[in-house]
């Protein structure tokens, strides 16, 4: 039996009291200083042992069967005193909790009560010195302690009002008469006969076989609670890291959508240079203007001042607005990724310090290893992707997007070229037409003749021009496009290998702690069954 309270709470004179002697000392003061352990010997006496213990032997029959252990105050001011008692308390099967009606249920005894709630230790309270007070005080104060004991325990335990001086008083008292009238107003026979008595040797095995059990259901109800606490936590990462998944996808989605109006823009200036054509092939083939057809070098002249103006200078310029857009479309995904962790590391913070005051005292902090290095990964992803935004080159990325679209263009051009830039490029696939052109006109231009033959070559340029513009089209929307899917890619690939060793984290430790739930699932079943058996004896 572990007798634990305040100090000054008469601890020791409970203790006494059970002897019939004062054998423990007592004071207003601090007195226990060590753990005592009262044991059975045939002689009154005592010994002191290692790291704080001091056991007594005492000739009374009942520490045969049943040791008492006194503690200091649970408002101790040696700290290594409470130390003691809280470790010693586990071990205990029976815990007397001894309050003082003068001062009952104080803060370092609703404490202590909680801490031994965790260890699902078997309590009984005594109210100490309740001939302090009058009747009915001492009926009041037993229903505080009883309403208190239920909010902190859960449940109302066995509550002894007594004075266990006037019960020492009555033991030592020489005559019958005063002996008898000191033990009624003591009123320590009820506890006395629970403790010597009630607990008989079934009693007192059942309380021995609770003891490891309590502990047990305990700790895995603590370690339960743990799991969840942490499975919740990963819930949040799941859910964050679900999200960026689902912002990459609508990303993804929202620049396909955005690309095509891109690519109609360069659709719009070839269709702009394909309608000049036709209307300089009206206005240039017909029979009126026979003899400028002669003139190859002034047909060439307007050709590229009227029809092929400056195309080439506005597909680039299109060119580039389309590679800024996707440097800044990356740019920005990149900084609202990091927006977002930068949330959702300030909402765990705030998680964390909430559930720091929740703790189990039975298991230490929730934090440790798995706290650490969630954290850590988390900073980790988070310090990445500001490092991305801190020193990301728009010029350099759009210089070299910019030479993947020539080279692609490049790639698919029926000429050869050097190592130019995209307007010197295009002016040269461009080029291609008014050879087309002035091919179709021939060497023999003098002799076009008829109504007959002019509109057939003004068709035939129609046709060309059409045809080359077409192809040119296809093959910028095909270099375009493959260059657009390809840093996509890249750019989304980059943020997900930014969050990667954090969702790796994220979903081992998930798994790791589903198995772990399930196994204190079913050793909690088995403690049950214990439990039931012990119920049973």
């Amino acid at each position: 039996l572990v007798v634990v309270g305040e100090f000054n709470s008469g601890k020791s004179a409970f203790i006494n009291a059970l002897l019939g002697e004062r054998f423990l000392p007592e004071g207003v003061t601090p007195t226990t200083a060590q753990i005592h352990i009262l044991d059975y010997g045939e002689e009154a006496d005592r010994q002191v042992e290692e790291d704080g213990l001091m056991t007594f032997t005492y000739p009374a029959e009942f520490l045969r069967e049943i040791n008492i252990v006194d503690t200091p105050g649970t408002n101790a001011i040696i700290r290594r005193h409470e130390q003691l008692t809280q470790e010693f308390v586990p071990r205990s099967d029976l815990v007397i909790f001894i309050t003082s009606a003068d001062r009952p249920f104080t803060e370092s005894e609703r404490t202590f009560l909680e801490r031994i709630r965790e260890w699902g230790k078997k309590v009984i309270i005594v109210l100490n010195k309740i001939d302090l007070l009058e009747d009915e005080d001492v009926a009041q104060v037993t229903d505080f302690i009883r309403e208190n004991a239920l909010a902190l325990l859960g449940f109302v335990p066995e509550i002894f009002p007594v004075s266990a001086r006037l019960a020492l008083k009555a033991k030592e008292a020489e005559s019958r008469r005063e002996r008898d009238a000191l033990w009624e107003v003591s009123r320590f026979q009820a506890v006395e006969t629970y403790v010597l008595r009630t607990l008989d040797e079934k009693s007192r095995i059942r309380l021995k076989l609770r003891n490891p059990l309590g502990v047990g259901e305990r700790l895995v109800a603590a370690y339960h609670r743990l799991v969840q606490a942490r499975l919740e936590t990963l819930a949040s990462d799941m859910e964050a890291i679900d999200n960026i998944d689902a912002q990459l996808e609508i990303y993804r989605s929202d620049m396909h959508q955005d690309f095509r109006y891109r690519l109609a823009d360069i659709e719009k200036v070839l269709l702009a240079m394909n309608n000049r054509g036709m209307a300089y092939f009206d206005d240039t083939l017909r029979l009126a203007r026979v003899l400028d057809l002669v003139n190859t070098q002034r047909i060439q002249g307007e050709f590229e001042r009227q029809v092929v103006a400056d195309t080439h200078i506005e597909i680039e310029r299109e060119v580039n607005a389309l590679i800024d857009w996707l440097v800044e479309k990356d740019l920005r995904q990149w900084q609202a990724t990091l927006a977002y962790l930068d949330r959702h590391r300030a909402q765990e913070e705030q998680r964390a310090e909430a559930r720091a005051g929740r703790d189990d005292k039975i298991i230490g902090q929730v934090g440790g290893p798995f706290e650490y290095n969630r954290r850590a990964l988390l900073d980790s992803v988070g310090r990445a992707a500001k490092d991305v935004v801190l020193t990301y080159d728009r010029e350099t990325e759009a210089r070299q997007l910019a030479g993947g679209v020539r080279d692609a263009v490049a790639g698919v051009a029926v000429v050869e070229v050097g190592a130019v830039g995209l307007g010197a490029l295009l002016v040269a696939i461009l080029h291609t037409a008014l050879l087309d052109f002035t091919g179709i006109l021939g060497a023999g231009a003098l002799a076009v003749v008829g109504l007959l033959i002019i509109p057939a070559k003004r068709r035939q340029a129609k046709s060309s021009l059409r045809k080359k513009l077409d192809d040119l089209q296809a093959r910028l929307t095909t270099a375009m496009s493959q260059q657009f899917e390809r840093e996509l890619e890249r750019s989304i690939q980059r943020l997900r290998e930014a969050v990667a060793p954090y969702t790796r984290f994220v979903r081992a430790e998930r798994q790791k702690l589903l198995g772990i739930e399930a196994e204190t699932a079913e050793i909690a079943g088995q403690l049950g069954q214990i439990r039931a058996r012990i119920e049973d004896l």
